[in-house]
C-alpha cells in the first residue's frame, strides 16, 4: 500500500506538467477569444487547486462538495449563460462548454452539479419564465441557490412523453402527484423544474412544465442513490403527493412542457459532452503521466508501440469529440440550428470518455484498478455520460432524424 501511494505521488508532478502542456497547445491552436482563454485558465486553476485534490475523497465518502460549489458561484460558473441583468455572467455557450470541461477534468461530480444548474434548470427558466419567475427562480440560482430538472420517471426511461406524473388545476393552484426518478441535484436543490401531464388525452401535447419550490408541502425526496460514479453529486427520486403550487408557477403555457423539455435537452447535451471531455482529458493525462514514469523492459511504457498506439487513439477520439462539441456550442451562439451537432458532440464525447478511461486502466494495469490512482474513478464517472440527457441510442436517433430532414428539405 505504501509503495502504491508513493508511486502515485511521484506521478503527480508529471500530471501537472502534462496539464500545462495541454493548456498551452490547445489554446494556441484553437483560435479562442481572449475571454474564452481567460475562462479556460481560470477554471483550469480552480480544477487543479480545489477540485482535483479533493475529488477522490468526495467520491469515496459520497460527499456533496458544498465549499467547492460556493466557489463556483463566486466564479460566476453557476449562471454562466444567464444575462447579467438576472445575476449571471452573461457569457456564451462556448464559454460554458470550455468552463464545464475544465471543472469536470478536476471533478466530474462538480461538473454535473454545474451542468444541471445551468442547462437543465436555468435554461428553461431563462427562456420561458416570466419576469416575476426570473426574479424568484433564476437570479438567486446564479449566486447561491441550486436547481434541478425532473423529467424522467421510474417507468418511462427514454420515453419522455409518457409522463405519469399529473397536475390538475384547482382554482388558483396546480396540484401535482407522481414520482420523478434519477434527479441530479435533487437532495441539495432549492427548486425544481418539473414536467407533468395536464391533459392525458393529448399525450405528449398535454404535458406542462412547472417551477416548484423544494420547501412546498407535499414534495419530498426519496433515498439518495448509491451510484457507480459521480458519487459526490446527489441523486434521488422526487415524490409529489398532493403538492399544491401557485397557478403562476406554470412555466410557459399549458401544454408546452414537452417542447420545453426537448429544447432544454438539446442545449443540455452540450454540457454533458463537455463533462465527458473533461473526464476523458483527465484519464488521458493520467495515462500519459504514468506511461512516462513507469518502466517496462528498461524503457518507459510510452516507448512501447502497443502503448503508443493506445495513446494515439485516445487523443484522436478526444480531440475529435472536442471539436464537435465546440462546433455545436458555436452554432448555438450564432443562433443557427444545432440539434444534430449537439447530439453528435454528446455521442462522440461520451463514447470517447468511456473509451479513453477504459484504455487508461489498461495502460496502468493493476495500478489502474486501485484507488490510489484516479483512473478507476474516471472510468466509473465516464459511464453515466452515455446515459443521462439522452442515451447514445437516443443520440443516434436524433442525428439520423435531423439528417433525413436535411436531405428532404
Amino acid at each position: 500500500m505504501a509503495l502504491r501511494t508513493a508511486f502515485a505521488q511521484r506521478v503527480q508532478p508529471l500530471l501537472a506538467a502534462r496539464q500545462l502542456l495541454q493548456s498551452r497547445s490547445l489554446v494556441g491552436l484553437s483560435g479562442l477569444s481572449e475571454t474564452h482563454e481567460m475562462m479556460r485558465q481560470t477554471c483550469r486553476d480552480f480544477a487543479d487547486n480545489v477540485l482535483a485534490p479533493n475529488a477522490a475523497e468526495w467520491d469515496r465518502n459520497h460527499t456533496f462538495p458544498a465549499d467547492a460549489v460556493r466557489s463556483m458561484y463566486d466564479l460566476g460558473l453557476m449562471g454562466i449563460e444567464t444575462p447579467e441583468e438576472y445575476g449571471g455572467a452573461g457569457l456564451d455557450s462556448l464559454a460554458y462548454a470550455i468552463a464545464l470541461e475544465e471543472v469536470s477534468r478536476g471533478c466530474a461530480s462538480a461538473g454535473v452539479i454545474m451542468s444541471v444548474n445551468n442547462s437543465l434548470y436555468g435554461s428553461p427558466v431563462r427562456k420561458h419564465g416570466t419576469e416575476e419567475q426570473k426574479a424568484e427562480f433564476l437570479t438567486p440560482f446564479c449566486s447561491e441557490k441550486l436547481g434541478c430538472f425532473a423529467l424522467s420517471e421510474p417507468g418511462n426511461g427514454s420515453d419522455a412523453g409518457a409522463a405519469s406524473t399529473t397536475a390538475r388545476r384547482e382554482g388558483d393552484q396546480w396540484i401535482l402527484n407522481g414520482t420523478k426518478a434519477w434527479i441530479t441535484n435533487g437532495p441539495e436543490s432549492d427548486a425544481v423544474v418539473v414536467f407533468a401531464t395536464t391533459n392525458k388525452e393529448l399525450k405528449h401535447k398535454g404535458i406542462s412544465a412547472f417551477i416548484v419550490d423544494k420547501k412546498t408541502p407535499g414534495l419530498s425526496c426519496g433515498k439518495k442513490e448509491d451510484k457507480l460514479g459521480i458519487r459526490a453529486s446527489g441523486t434521488c427520486n422526487l415524490i409529489f403527493e398532493d403538492c399544491a403550487i401557485p397557478a403562476a408557477n406554470i412555466l410557459g403555457e399549458e401544454g408546452m412542457g414537452f417542447k420545453i423539455a426537448m429544447s432544454t435537452l438539446d442545449g443540455g447535451r452540450i454540457g454533458i459532452a463537455a463533462q465527458a471531455l473533461g473526464i476523458a482529458q483527465a484519464a488521458l493525462d493520467c495515462a500519459v503521466a504514468y506511461g512516462q514514469e513507469r518502466k517496462s523492459m528498461g524503457v518507459p511504457l510510452v516507448s512501447h508501440q502497443a502503448i503508443s498506439m493506445k495513446l494515439a487513439d485516445m487523443a484522436t477520439r478526444l480531440e475529435s469529440a472536442r471539436l464537435l462539441t465546440w462546433r455545436a456550442a458555436a452554432l448555438k451562439d450564432e443562433g443557427k440550428p444545432f440539434i444534430k451537432e449537439a447530439a453528435m458532440g454528446k455521442l462522440a464525447a461520451s463514447e470517447a470518455a468511456t473509451f479513453v478511461s477504459h484504455q487508461a486502466i489498461q495502460i496502468l494495469g493493476g495500478m489502474g484498478y486501485v484507488t490510489e490512482m484516479p483512473a478507476e474513478r474516471h472510468y466509473r464517472d465516464a459511464r453515466i455520460t452515455e446515459i443521462y440527457e439522452g442515451t447514445s441510442e437516443i443520440q443516434r436517433l436524433v442525428i439520423a432524424g435531423q439528417l433525413v430532414k436535411e436531405y428532404a428539405a
